[in-house]
């Protein structure tokens, strides 16, 4: 993947269960909330203003399976980020740009 491309984040969910609470996290700046599904409250919302607005215009957040794609992908966006569905941590991927070079890791048995 190269800058200025699209990188989605994917949950592995086929369908969101009525009572579920999925929060996608920037862990770079210490778990910062950036997006999540509350279906307990029928709440649909990304937080594309913290940290200092890196991610303002750039997350779009898929209400049938909980992905979440990040556009336009800068070195700003590098880090790691987590899945939490319902208070449990489901995944970290670390996502690390070098220049035009992009590396995504994701714990032993989990998918992309």
């Amino acid at each position: 993947m190269m800058e200025g491309e699209s990188f989605t984040l994917n949950s592995d969910l086929t369908e969101i269960k009525d009572d579920d609470v999925i929060q996608w996290k920037y862990e770079y700046y210490g778990d910062t909330l950036i997006a999540e599904i509350n279906k307990r409250t029928d709440r649909i919302a990304v937080y594309d203003d913290v940290i200092d607005g890196r991610f303002r215009d750039k997350l779009k957040l898929n209400n049938q399976t909980g992905s979440l794609t990040i556009i336009d992908i800068t070195t700003e966006h590098a880090g790691p980020y987590s899945l939490q569905i319902n208070g449990v941590r489901k995944r970290k991927i670390n996502i690390g740009l070098i220049g035009s070079v992009t590396s995504v890791s994701v714990k032993e048995g989990e998918s992309l």
